[in-house]
């Protein structure tokens, strides 16, 4: 994808070889600022502070911090403690145990002299497994975006995402977008409603971003205007991604979503789910077995963004003295979703659907 009309990943490692580099995604949109990871220390702090977040993203992230640690000790016991220093730090995210059980899976078994170039050849092999996942992805929820614009009798579709499952949230093309970005290529016109998506703002602030980055039409909207804009017959299609989905199709994503997909169901609007296969988490049988991670309450008493001036400024919004929840994910029950769309194809979000995707993996 494009940032300032250059191709561009969201990591890709230094070619000095000090370490890997990310975009620090706490400073978009304002602020496009690449940073060098060099350690197992930095890899997880970007992981934990979410200087990179999406679940695909956060396991190819895992899977470098394990190369990088690996640089610094490749001992079995520094091997192991590398894993479980990433594991802490983000529990709802699947993509980062099954990063990291690869990772430790092929450098288990091998001398601990081959492990510090063995793990970068890994981590570098999953990111552009996870491009091409991204892309098949794209390829599938293109038919549907299709179907609709079929429907609309060739108007432009209308779409609405919430939270990022851009190309910001993967490697690169991203889950929910990649369906927008191919649909853009093949010349099916679009608009892509996009929710502000509170506490951190990933709609206003990454998606937002990078979809006027692809030149994409899309308008952003507070959190509560999708269900007015279905009930007006202004929204055609539904795309979110997901953090982990378990065995029945219940879908772990971004607070709010339930909330999306109650309003879709009740307005009749497709609600698709976007994801790759290593978000499914087959050994829960339903979504409420998911962990769900409360996060630090000043992400909702606090607000960030650009002042008139161009500084980044963050600014207290609720009274001092106000204490907050913040759940940052909800699970839609599977009942809720039209399908889920995955680089295997489309399939119905019930578990016999999906006992097929999983025996073949």
């Amino acid at each position: 994808m494009l940032i300032q009309g250059k191709p561009s990943t969201t990591i890709w490692p230094d070619p000095h070889g000090e370490g890997v580099f990310i975009l620090d995604q706490t400073r978009l949109p304002h602020v496009v600022a690449p940073v060098l990871l060099r350690d197992l220390g930095d890899a997880a702090k970007a992981i934990k502070d979410m200087w990179v977040r999406g679940a695909p993203l956060i396991g190819v992230t895992a899977a470098y911090g394990v190369a990088l640690a690996m640089r610094q000790e490749a001992a079995d016991a520094f091997l192991h403690r590398a894993v479980e220093v990433l594991r802490a730090t983000r529990p709802t995210a699947v993509n980062l145990n099954w990063a990291l059980a690869r990772m430790l899976a092929f450098l288990g078994q091998m001398p601990e002299e081959l492990r510090r170039d063995a793990a970068l050849v890994m981590a570098k092999k999953m990111a552009a497994d996870d491009i091409a996942c991204n892309e098949a992805i794209g390829e599938h929820g293109l038919a549907l975006i299709r179907a609709a614009r079929e429907k609309r009798g060739g108007a432009p579709v209308r779409i609405l995402t919430h939270c990022n499952a851009g190309w910001l949230a993967t490697v690169d093309w991203g889950t929910a977008t990649a369906p927008i970005y191919k649909a853009q290529a093949a010349g099916v016109d679009l608009h892509v409603f996009v929710d502000e998506t509170r506490p951190r703002n990933q709609g206003a602030s990454l998606t937002a971003f990078e979809l006027g980055q692809q030149n994409v039409p899309h308008t952003l909207i507070v959190d509560n205007a999708g269900g007015h804009l279905m009930q007006q017959g202004e929204v055609d299609l539904v795309l979110v991604g997901a953090d982990r989905i378990a065995a029945n199709g219940d879908a772990c994503n971004k607070i709010g979503t339930y909330l999306k997909a109650l309003a879709a169901k009740d307005c009749g609007v497709p609600f698709y789910v976007a994801a790759p296969v290593s978000t499914f988490d087959f050994s829960l049988t339903e979504g409420r077995l998911i962990p769900i991670e409360e996060r630090a309450q000043e992400e909702v008493t606090y607000i960030s963004g650009a002042a008139a001036n161009g500084e980044v400024v963050t600014v207290l919004l609720a009274p001092k003295t106000t204490p907050a929840r913040n759940p940052g994910f909800d699970v839609t029950p599977a009942r809720l979703v039209s399908g889920i769309v995955t680089e295997k194809g489309v399939f119905a979000a019930d578990k016999e659907a999906l006992a097929a995707l999983n025996s073949a993996k």
